[in-house]
């Protein structure tokens, strides 16, 4: 036999025993459920991945005594606490776990230590554990199932007040612990209600400020002994608007307070707050947008805060004696949050993200205006010094009022009527900001899809009344932004209204499924992300802690008149007018929209006949956090958008 056939036998052998290649699919993680989705390509995967490959970072706290800092990024699957010692340094990974990693505080004296805070599999009873540098050894300080903020430290650093619902998991209580010895952990204060928080300790931490959240539009402050834990009321109830309040923080003078406040004004103020009179002095009357962030140095001599300004965050510098603006140096095009001060009283350290870059971290010298970067987090490789700059776009809705949104274009090489993805925000009480859009830029640039993000009625960052106006037997009148919305859509000689897919996550999730049963005509497809599908069944099934601060938002389900108008607007009941294909993704262990949510949606669908995607993780709650299941949602849903939304059959 020719040494020629007896290779080419071989081969065709080789060829007839060898199994297809497992890595022409992508296959779902082993904690990753599917229904309805098709096998993935690992060509997509491969089209897709550096959109995937990038990173972001956050300010999580300064060092006491060196220029160095704590951040929060992530370089495997889920973000952890990393340390920086110098602008532009060397990120170095501390925690290693599973879940995300939160908080991560130096105690505030020498930082031998830092506190966090963890959950598991996306349930948020995260837990409160302490970091020693010395020895790596890592130490439990709550009690190992409730549900533990991460707190705020005393002056002197020995005691750390945080809430927990340990008691009842229902109500949040004040805990305080010093976390250089966890035996010390006592509850200070049995409290009511789910929404309440430890702000700031007092110059001489004998008294704590402490905030009771109602709604977003409703909160009051407390002073509260930090031995005894009996409390005092700052702000009055009872008068005849709601008034709410935002942070807090003691001046060192320690007779006055600073504060963000709606008070007497459509929009967040800065102001002083006299402790002995409740006297408020504003300090940024002169300003007609919300104050979402501030920080006080801790030599009282400067008030660092950001203003909400149509979405973008602006930062600002103020003398806090004289009340004056300082001049800032020109700063990286962008949107700032997350203001820090160093115990230096010199180190500002902030956020900064626009549509090119995604967020990271700064710091300003406020005596020379140096800005510097600290982390330079990777973009997989994308060269996105040409990804688009977001519009900002208004329409008229069907009451006149104006709705706004923003709006990004694909690249002008694509030609001709753009398929639209309307991707509504989640809260209801939040806001799309302009912001780098991480894995959606894929869709933009490679398969020239316009995304327009809506702040409809009910968002932040408008005014006090604007956030009511979707409030209790006001659900609709949101839904109906949205029709107007494909409207406007319609009028655009650049858009598609015949190719529209709406999607959203949370409270964005309800919406897109609103907006699937009423007008399911003028859409292609849905995607609903950890979505209610009946607001009764979801504030009957949310965990405990948080049903009475829902009910302030969306109206109380026991009442039989608000029962009977959440089941008339409830998608779930009407799911058999839902003719276009849906995609639900839900994690199983979120204690805000319970899973129950999306399997009863889901369900009727399938008895309906409606065609349905399902995406559940059952090692994630109230979305994504791990990257594997992350991109595995990408990955179906890039194809659920190719096979309905840019299928030119509409299927």
């Amino acid at each position: 036999m020719s040494s020629l056939l007896l290779i080419f036998m071989v081969l065709l052998v080789t060829a007839m025993t060898v199994p297809a290649r497992s890595e022409d699919v992508i296959a779902p993680g082993e904690n990753l459920v599917t229904e309805g989705i098709p096998p993935i390509p690992a060509s997509l995967a491969e089209t897709v991945g550096r959109y995937t490959e990038f990173r972001t970072a956050g300010l999580r706290s300064w060092h006491p005594t060196r220029r160095e800092m704590l951040i929060g990024t992530r370089f495997g699957e889920t973000v952890q606490i990393h340390r920086v010692t110098a602008p532009g340094g060397a990120r170095r990974q501390i925690t290693f776990f599973r879940d995300v990693a939160g908080g991560g505080s130096y105690q505030p004296k020498h930082g031998e230590y830092f506190v966090f805070n963890k959950g598991v599999g996306g349930n948020e009873f995260n837990q409160n554990y302490r970091y020693d540098f010395d020895t790596g050894a890592v130490t439990l300080l709550t009690d190992g199932t409730s549900k533990n903020s991460p707190g705020v430290w005393s002056r002197q650093g020995d005691r750390r007040a945080y809430t927990s619902t340990r008691r009842n998991g229902k109500d949040l209580d004040i805990y305080v612990v010093d976390p250089a010895r966890p035996e010390t952990d006592r509850m200070l204060a049995a409290l009511e209600g789910g929404g309440w928080a430890a702000l700031d300790w007092s110059p001489d931490d004998r008294r704590l400020l402490v905030r009771e959240y109602l709604s977003i539009n409703e909160s009051y402050l407390w002073l509260m002994d930090s031995e005894t834990g009996e409390k005092t009321l700052l702000t009055p109830k009872g008068g005849p608007e709601k008034i709410a309040y935002g942070g807090g923080q003691f001046h060192p003078d320690g007779k006055r307070i600073v504060v963000t406040t709606d008070r007497d004004s459509e929009f967040r103020r800065l102001a002083y707050m006299d402790l002995e009179t409740g006297a408020h002095t504003y300090l940024t009357a002169h300003i007609p947008w919300d104050v979402e962030d501030f920080d006080l140095s801790e030599d009282g001599r400067t008030l660092a805060f950001v203003t909400n300004e149509d979405g973008v965050g602006a930062l600002h510098l103020m003398n806090a004696a004289t009340r004056r603006e300082k001049r800032l140096p020109k700063l990286p095009e962008g949107s700032v949050s997350g203001v820090l001060w160093h115990k230096n009283s010199r180190d500002l350290g902030f956020h900064l993200t626009s549509a090119k870059s995604p967020t990271d971290v700064y710091s300003l010298d406020a005596k020379t205006g140096k800005v510097e970067r600290w982390t330079r987090s990777e973009t997989g490789g994308l060269n996105t010094s040409g990804f688009v700059e977001p519009e900002r776009v208004q329409w008229e809705s069907f009451d006149r009022r104006m709705i706004s949104g923003f709006f990004y274009r694909p690249p002008e090489r694509f030609a001709g009527k753009r398929p639209v993805i309307v991707y509504i925000h989640g809260g209801p009480e939040s806001q799309f900001r302009p912001t780098y859009l991480g894995r959606n830029n894929y869709l933009l640039n490679e398969l020239g899809v316009a995304i327009l993000y809506p702040n409809v009625r009910g968002s932040s960052g408008y005014g006090k009344t604007f956030l009511t106006l979707d409030n209790g037997f006001l659900r609709e009148d949101s839904y109906r932004d949205i029709e107007t919305l494909l409207d406007w859509i319609r009028k655009r000689p650049d858009l598609d209204a015949e190719r529209i897919m709406v999607m959203g996550g949370s409270y964005g999730g309800h919406m897109t499924l609103a907006v699937a049963t009423r007008y399911s005509d003028r859409i292609r497809c849905a995607v609903d992300i950890v979505g209610m599908s009946h607001l009764a069944t979801f504030l009957q099934n949310t965990e405990d802690y948080r049903r009475d601060l829902r009910r302030a938002e969306y109206g109380d389900e026991r009442d039989p008149k608000m029962r009977a108008f959440l089941d008339r607007i409830a998608p779930l009941n009407h799911a058999e007018k839902i003719t276009k294909p849906l995609f639900v993704i839900q994690g199983a262990n979120d204690p805000r929209v319970p899973l129950s949510e999306a399997e009863q949606m889901v369900e009727t669908l399938k008895r309906v006949g409606t065609p349905v995607w399902y995406l559940m993780a059952r090692d994630e709650g109230h979305g994504f956090a791990k990257k594997k299941n992350a991109d595995y949602q990408f990955y179906a849903t890039v194809q659920f958008i190719q096979e309905y939304l840019l299928n030119e059959s509409g299927r």
